[in-house]
């Protein structure tokens, strides 16, 4: 089944002609781009990725390095959406906001080159999830060749390690913002205080790690598999004495566990 799904995605792509992916480095958007590539021609493929306060810049320089590798040529679309009230405020159309702004602009650069098509990674398992950031992709015309051939997260995670991608196991990275409760300011100083948190508690060997910022508390979110690990005094000791210095007063840890998309919860009660 999922061999009949990677030759209608290629079939799909074949339709295309130059194009661009937009490109987080995340495994859905590097298996799109690595199909894109082998099937299109590199010199008829760009990878535009997104910058602002809104990701770290070790995803920014993850996204670089597989362009390179892929030898795709790859743009950087600076978005700077904090100046942005209708993103700031963060409302549930946050995500909205922030793709419909980022799709202007990379439509506007795909205009400049010459460019019909504009891609995206969205899979058929993302629209199970509360995304209005696809509603932005729809508006601004953009493909997402992933979804309609069928293509689940486990399908192309399982194609990626065959063809020896990197990003075949890279957890999912949702922008910085995507940790704070909707109706609470996003500011650069949040997003800064999350990424520090983050980079700290994946270094401490947590490959899947969300930091909730709930003003002055932090709420840990990592898999169940992890807690045991996480609790022993040492770790305890070392994760809240750095996470407080970063400026949180309070650190806590959810007892349920990682989820994906945690804080939509709220969306649900209205």
């Amino acid at each position: 089944m999922a061999k009949t799904k990677l030759i209608e995605l290629k079939k799909i792509i074949k339709t295309y002609g130059r194009t661009v992916v937009a490109y987080s480095g995340g495994s859905d958007s590097t298996f799109l781009l690595k199909i894109c590539a082998d099937v299109l021609g590199t010199e008829r493929v760009i990878a535009a990725t997104g910058s602002s306060e809104t990701y770290t810049p070790g995803e920014l320089s993850f996204a670089r390095r597989i362009a390179r590798d892929l030898r795709v040529r790859h743009v950087i679309i600076e978005t700077d959406e904090l100046h942005d009230e209708l993103f700031s405020s963060n409302t549930k159309l946050r995500c909205y906001h922030c793709k419909s702004n980022f799709y202007s602009k990379l439509a506007s650069f795909a205009r400049s080159e010459h460019i019909d098509f504009v891609l995206d990674g969205t899979n058929i398992d993302d629209k199970k999830d509360y995304r209005p950031g696809m509603k932005a992709a729809r508006e601004w015309g953009v493909k997402s060749p992933l979804a309609q051939a069928g293509m689940t997260k486990g399908d192309i995670r399982r194609y990626s390690k065959k063809m020896g991608l990197i990003s075949w196991d890279k957890p999912a990275s949702p922008c910085l913002a995507s940790r704070i409760p909707y109706g609470s300011r996003i500011t650069k100083e949040k997003l800064s205080m999350i990424a520090e948190a983050e980079e700290f508690i994946r270094g401490m060997g947590f490959k899947t790690i969300r930091v909730r910022h709930h003003d002055s508390t932090a709420r840990i979110e990592i898999p169940l598999r992890d807690l045991p690990r996480i609790i022993r005094k040492d770790m305890r000791e070392k994760i809240g004495d750095r996470l407080k210095r970063i400026g949180f007063c309070w650190v806590s840890l959810d007892i349920e566990g990682f989820k994906s998309g945690s804080l939509n919860r709220a969306l649900d009660r209205g």
